[in-house]
């Protein structure tokens, strides 16, 4: 409960805040229904330690969230300042210029973790109206005037945004030249022609440091936001230069744009408590108007906080303003017990007494909560911080360990060799795996998570789930599951609404196995996009976006299935089925929902379908971008105009081989009966190269296998095709019947893929090894000699990835030199030196990357013979002093 009142209330009624430890009776004169009130209030409401602690714990979290705003703005200012230097250096100070739009998008959106306040970057450039023609034949675009909805103050009526106009002639102009991508409609616009960024440039040429504009609306997102301006010179400039030598050397401006409102909202949101109290940011550079800059109107007269903010211009004047959000209840509860105690309370005084003391109690327990609150909020940002270094360091090592197992793949091994490494580095990128799954878990609970952009190819994604998973199923001696099988389908969603063709054979012939199955289609019963009552406009998407792929993918598998009592609750974050399929098969209980956030993600869908004891389908879908096509990646001129013919009872297993021969580019036939085959043999219409027999199949025909190979042998004497044995993992050939041998060429293990079906089928067609001479011989020596005579200086913490970096670059011919710290790199690579390069990790102790690679800049312009101003170098003394 909550046991006090408004404050300014207790500050209107100072009869209220006697010693509550008084007798009652000590507020008024005489029993009345007035003294008694004012014993209530005494008693109960009008504490001073209550007042002020509640005060205390107000200015405390106030604070704490000023403290934090301010320290993120001022790493923000730190690095803004960092990308002037480089925009000076390698744009102004180089030519050809080493900086274009690209370069300088993708550099600010790669390193903006290191800015976590800022929500874009932009550099304008200094153009006289004399160079504007010129300068507009070189861009390829005009100079145009800032929208006048961009330069209202937030304090002013916004008006209807204009369309943009070409800058009408001025003395000079600043177009902005770079941005970030977020930010690139900022590009062509002039920003001397908008008021509020003209008086930003001029007071930060003048000055030489950072200023900021008064709030107001973005372009675009009309959001209430401000820019820090930094002016780029472009000679070097004496610390005391007057405002008029500055205003002549300056050639450039480089704008930091902030979106408030939705910044400070995201740093607030990592706090447990950022309800219990408003917070409102101000601009109070005129006190007599002040700008909100984030939050609500604060209505009321209760408890209030202020706490000034230092944003490092000197000009404009912050303040945060904090409130708690709820008026405390009255004490209904406290007030029935006094009002009871009134009626005996010359009966029994003792009770009377007790009850204010364990009044009292609740009070210190209460605020002593608050306390304990306090801690979690700290505990709570601490987790975060904990995540982020557990995370590095657990990374550390198993980067060590890939990258080792990725030089052991380049030295000379056999295929067996090969496939245990490759199923070795697998198993390490799926712990490494693990552990972004539970750091996942934690983004997914904090609304953080987003999904990047990359190309990949699925054939391959799937073909390494295979082999991640193909130990296990050796070791069990299974095809995936203790009886059945797993079988991954991947569709276009076009295709499936069209076609249910797979899905109309009897459930125990279609199977990869025979097994029965979990239908596939009531998995996706509840999915959007099947349903008929959508409009033609949302069915037809896909065909209006043609770069948009629609993909429907199903893992269908045979085992225990899920009881019908779990199914409600298997995409619920760490809840299992129950305790005995945990310890049988273990996992963490996120899988699924990560899997399901990540679909979001993809615009998609999921959804499954169970039967106990037959087996579970999970189906989901996703929206994904057209790359280029890399399908015809295994297939090479040696398999081109081959005949395959695939034996095999089972006809969804027979479309599974006959997929993967066809992604070699070989033609397959497919046969489910040995008859139909040796009737084939004998009208002469069978020409082939190979054959591919199920051990299944075989097994079920063996005793036609003897009339089936001597037909075949006698009938083509001159090209004998080959004959391959399909087995499972079960089937060593330690275990296969010594018959086979005599019959078959090549016994090759299920699951297939294509890389490993490949050698095999290369192998038995007399086709060797020789590509591994091509791709690793005479490729192998042109890469040897790539970095011959090269000085190249690498520098970690960690011994191993030291270990692993210099090993790379060592197979390329390199001469490395390794450095365990920062410090010591810069100590070698003070001028003169021998290295033609330097790798050094970003995340080290005593000296980062970040702030080594400021030091080496310094020297590296004065290895050119380009000074460097006096700002530059004791601002970084600073960093090295901090750091050391």
């Amino acid at each position: 409960m909550t046991w006090f009142i408004d404050a300014d209330m207790m500050e209107q009624k100072p009869g209220f805040l006697n010693n509550k430890r008084k007798l009652w009776f000590g507020c008024c004169d005489k029993f009345s229904l007035r003294g008694w009130k004012c014993h209530l209030y005494n008693h109960y409401f009008g504490s001073k330690k209550g007042i002020k602690k509640r005060r205390e714990a107000l200015g405390s979290m106030c604070d704490e969230r000023a403290r934090m705003l301010q320290d993120q703005f001022n790493v923000s200012m730190n690095h803004l300042q960092a990308l002037a230097i480089l925009i000076s250096t390698f744009h102004h100070s180089k030519e050809p210029s080493a900086i274009n739009q690209m370069t300088f998008a993708r550099y600010a959106e790669r390193t903006a973790f290191e800015r976590p306040l800022t929500s874009g970057v932009a550099y304008a450039v200094m153009v006289l109206h004399s160079e504007r023609e010129e300068f507009e034949r070189h861009q390829g675009w005009t100079i145009k005037r800032m929208d006048s909805t961009e330069q209202s103050p937030a304090c002013k009526d916004d008006s209807a945004p204009e369309v943009q106009e070409v800058s009408p002639v001025e003395e000079e102009y600043a177009p902005v030249i770079f941005a970030q991508d977020a930010y690139k409609h900022v590009i062509s616009l002039d920003m001397l022609s908008g008021k509020e960024d003209r008086e930003n440039i001029l007071r930060a040429r003048e000055s030489g440091k950072g200023v900021l504009t008064a709030p107001f609306q973005l372009l675009k997102s009309k959001r209430l936001g401000v820019i820090l301006t930094y002016a780029v010179y472009k000679r070097e400039l004496p610390s005391n230069a007057s405002p008029v030598e500055r205003i002549q050397a300056a050639m450039g401006y480089l704008g930091g744009i902030f979106d408030i409102e939705a910044l400070v909202d995201k740093l607030l949101h990592q706090l447990a408590c950022k309800q219990s109290i408003m917070v409102n940011v101000y601009d109070t550079t005129k006190p007599n108007k002040p700008i909100r800059m984030y939050g609500s109107n604060m209505m009321g007269n209760g408890i209030y906080h202020s706490s000034t903010l230092h944003f490092g211009d000197p000009f404009r004047k912050h303040e945060m303003q904090c409130r708690f959000k709820y008026v405390p209840s009255l004490p209904w509860l406290a007030i029935t017990t006094s009002i009871g105690a009134l009626v005996i309370a010359l009966l029994i005084g003792y009770i009377f007494h007790a009850t204010v003391n364990r009044i009292a109690k609740v009070e210190d327990d209460y605020w002593e909560m608050m306390e304990l609150k306090k801690r979690a909020e700290a505990a709570d940002v601490a987790k975060s911080q904990f995540l982020a270094t557990v995370s590095h360091e657990i990374r550390t090592p198993m980067n060590g360990v890939l990258g080792m197992l990725q030089m052991l793949m380049d030295t000379e091994l056999d295929i067996t060799q090969q496939d245990y490494v490759r199923i070795a580095q697998e198993s390490g990128k799926a712990l490494v795996s693990l552990i972004n799954e539970v750091l996942d878990q934690a983004k997914i609970e904090s609304g953080k998570l987003e999904l990047e952009a990359v190309r990949f190819d699925l054939r391959a994604v799937l073909d390494d789930v295979l082999s991640l998973f193909y130990g296990k199923s050796q070791e069990k001696q299974i095809e995936f599951t203790e009886k059945g099988h797993i079988y991954v389908t991947v569709h276009l969603v076009e295709e499936v609404m069209n076609s249910f063709e797979v899905e109309t054979e009897a459930p125990s012939v279609s199977t990869l196995s025979g097994f029965p199955v979990a239908d596939k289609r009531h998995s996706w019963e509840s999915f959007k996009i099947f349903n008929q009552d959508l409009p033609v406009t949302e069915l037809s998407l896909l065909s209006t976006y043609p770069d948009l792929i629609n993909l429907i993918i199903s893992v269908e598998d045979t085992g225990v299935g899920i009881p019908r009592e779990a199914q409600s609750r298997v995409f619920t974050p760490f809840m299992q089925v129950g305790p005995s399929i945990s310890r049988i098969h273990g996992g963490t209980g996120i899988g699924l929902s990560i899997s399901k956030c990540l679909v979001g993600l993809m615009k998609g869908e999921i959804g499954f379908v169970s039967e106990p004891q037959i087996g579970s389908t999970f189906t989901f879908t996703a929206v994904l971008s057209r790359a280029c096509s890399n399908s015809n990646q295994y297939k090479s001129s040696e398999f081109q105009g081959m005949t395959a013919l695939v034996i095999d009872h089972r006809p969804a297993r027979a479309k599974v081989t006959q997929y993967h021969l066809q992604r070699l580019g070989i033609h397959a036939e497919l046969a489910s009966d040995l008859n139909q085959v040796l009737s084939r043999i004998t009208d002469g219409t069978l020409m082939v190269n190979m054959v591919l027999v199920d051990k299944e199949t075989w097994l079920k025909d063996a005793k036609l296998w003897p009339r089936f190979v001597s037909k075949l042998r006698k009938d083509n004497q001159t090209n004998i095709p080959k004959l391959f044995l399909l087995a499972k993992p079960s089937s060593s050939p330690k275990s296969s019947p010594t018959s086979s041998a005599e019959y078959f060429s090549t016994m090759i293990m299920k699951p297939l893929r294509a890389s490993l079906l490949q050698l095999s089928l290369r192998r038995a067609m007399g086709g060797g090894d020789r590509d591994n001479f091509q791709n690793g011989g005479v490729h192998h020596l042109s890469l040897c000699s790539l970095l011959h005579g090269k000085q190249i200086l690498v520098v970690d913490d960690n011994i191993v990835n030291l270990r692993v970096a210099a090993g790379a670059l060592k197979w390329y011919g390199a001469d490395v030199t390794c450095a365990e710290s920062g410090k010591k790199a810069i100590i070698m690579l003070k001028p003169p030196h021998k290295f033609n390069a330097c790798f050094m990790d970003i995340q080290m102790p005593e000296m980062d990357g970040y702030i080594s690679f400021t030091c080496l800049v310094k020297y590296l312009l004065l290895i050119t013979g380009i000074a460097v101003n006096d700002d530059f170098y004791y601002s970084n003394h600073f960093l090295l002093e901090k750091n050391s």
